[in-house]
């Protein structure tokens, strides 16, 4: 359930509203890649899990492939991007899931471009790290990734080593939870929806009240 909605994010509106509750009990604390969230877990959740929601961090790598295939399609004649047709969700989904005509167009991208192969290749196989059972196959598995990625001539995929290894603890973390933020992002979401559906709300606390009938609403 939505508790509540707050007027900003900023670090001292959040601990006015978040000092006033009992936090000694929580046991987890679960939030994105962003370094206020990770200060505030440290100084008033003190006995929590900080855990990096695995969205959060796996689309890093979707955004780093996407990148790369940007810059491969620029480099390309005209003639040559036929190639790439369709090759968004291809390159995306993992190469295993795809039937054999959709193999064959990936490998017909990935032969016309070393630079986009090695950036499929690092992204297959942070898919499979991410296939850990448990928190000490993920930290071999991910530190193993970070240093291919590192060493990978690619400025997106250093780019994101670097974002994992700043947030490693809390991505380790995750592989000893079945929770995510996916509730909390489904409904960032929705409001997002009721926002541009009502042309904006200039008065907060009238945004605020119907969000919170909009989930009282649904969840009765």
């Amino acid at each position: 359930r939505i508790i509540d909605i707050l007027p900003t994010r900023y670090t001292a509106d959040l601990i006015s509203y978040l000092i006033k509750f009992d936090t000694s009990h929580t046991e987890m604390f679960i939030s994105d890649m962003w370094t206020t969230y990770r200060d505030l877990a440290k100084e008033l959740f003190p006995n929590a899990c900080y855990v990096i929601d695995k969205y959060h961090y796996i689309r890093q790598v979707i955004w780093a492939i996407e990148a790369v295939r940007k810059e491969v399609q620029l480099e390309f004649s005209d003639h040559r991007r036929k190639y790439l047709k369709r090759s968004k969700s291809l390159l995306i989904k993992r190469f295993d899931t795809l039937n054999d005509d959709d193999k064959q167009a990936v490998n017909l991208m990935l032969y016309t471009s070393p630079k986009l192969a090695s950036a499929h290749a690092l992204k297959e196989a942070f898919f499979t790290a991410l296939k850990s059972q448990t928190r000490l196959e993920a930290l071999s598995a991910l530190t193993t990734w970070i240093i291919h990625a590192e060493n990978s001539n690619l400025p997106r995929f250093v780019s994101v080593a670097n974002t994992l290894n700043n947030w490693f603890s809390g991505i380790l973390n995750s592989f000893e939870t079945p929770y995510t933020n996916g509730f909390t992002e489904g409904t960032n979401n929705t409001i997002k929806v009721l926002k541009r559906n009502a042309f904006g709300y200039r008065n907060f606390n009238r945004f605020r009240n119907r969000i919170l009938h909009m989930d009282y609403a649904k969840n009765r």
